[in-house]
């Protein structure tokens, strides 16, 4: 397929599906999943291992947002859900623009016009860049995504980035990282209090997620986390810049995957900001403007 882009390093393999959203299909090494693999024939994105979160990440309360003392109406892209999520990238094809055996770069033009209007007032192009890289012992992996953003319009805006990557959660799964405090949420996940290391959610030192879903934003995260799973012999880690200060761990009651979202801020971010509090994690790009931020998917297998 031309829409899809296949990356191959050693015993390293991914897939890359511009067409939807441009999200990753796969990430395996060895034949194990590194990250949670696609259905069959899936087209809906929300099934797919990875995608990128652009201009901003996680819900932007009753589709709403305030800008500048205006208030701006954006599509609730979620089915019945009350809130905007996830931004206006990962519902739309990108096109690929270079591609080689081991790295491809995919970009995406909005034009705030037509049917895209309501998907985000400015216009922007995304940019995402990805780059796979094997250890020689065959062992050893790296994917390495660089996420950009720039203003191509007349008006400042405020934005963010994140990744959305899900993982395989079997019944050995540890999750690790260190963060300094953590957002409560209400029943439609936007946050409510924030509390300062809680410890039901304290993931340092590793452990297993518990039964009870979590979806949380973590504050003061140091920009890595890990999961190990002892099951498929196994160890991830996952690392961002300084500028994804926020990390989101899904992990949904009975099912067998979770997520870890570095994000460059939080769950209504623009809003709370545009109300006064600090703290949010909310940027400005201004006109001509550009900001870039990076992840890393490292993977080794066990002995």
């Amino acid at each position: 397929m031309d829409d899809v882009v296949a990356l191959a390093a050693g015993n390293a393999l991914v897939d890359v599906d511009a067409a939807a959203g441009g999200a990753l299909a796969s990430f395996t090494l060895g034949g194990v999943d590194v990250l949670r693999p696609t259905p069959t024939g899936s087209r809906d994105v929300r099934t797919f291992a990875s995608f990128p979160l652009v201009p901003y990440s996680n819900r932007i309360a009753g589709a709403a947002l305030l800008s500048e003392g205006n208030e701006r109406a954006l599509k609730r892209n979620f089915g019945d859900h009350p809130h905007a999520i996830h931004g206006a990238g990962w519902q739309r094809a990108w096109t690929i623009r270079a591609r080689d055996a081991t790295s491809a770069l995919l970009t995406l033009d909005h034009d705030p016009a037509g049917a895209f209007a309501r998907a985000w007032p400015w216009p922007f192009r995304a940019a995402q860049s990805l780059s796979l890289h094997a250890h020689r012992d065959g062992a050893k992996a790296i994917l390495s995504l660089k996420l950009t953003i720039a203003n191509t319009g007349d008006a400042a805006f405020p934005f963010g980035l994140g990744w959305h990557p899900y993982f395989v959660r079997g019944t050995t799964t540890r999750v690790g990282f260190r963060a300094s405090g953590a957002w409560e949420t209400d029943a439609s996940c936007l946050p409510t209090k924030h509390v300062a290391d809680p410890p039901q959610w304290r993931f340092d030192p590793p452990r297993e997620p518990g039964a009870a879903t979590i979806d949380n934003v973590f504050t003061g995260w140091d920009g890595e986390a890990t999961l190990v799973d002892a099951d498929r012999r196994i160890a991830v880690s996952v690392r961002a810049d300084r500028a994804a200060g926020f990390l989101v761990l899904y992990a949904p009651e009975g099912r067998n995957f979770l997520a870890l979202e570095p994000v460059t801020h939080m769950t209504d971010a623009f809003n709370r900001a545009a109300r006064g509090e600090r703290g949010t994690g909310t940027r400005t790009l201004r006109p001509g403007g550009a900001f870039s931020c990076t992840m890393e998917i490292g993977v080794r297998l066990l002995p």
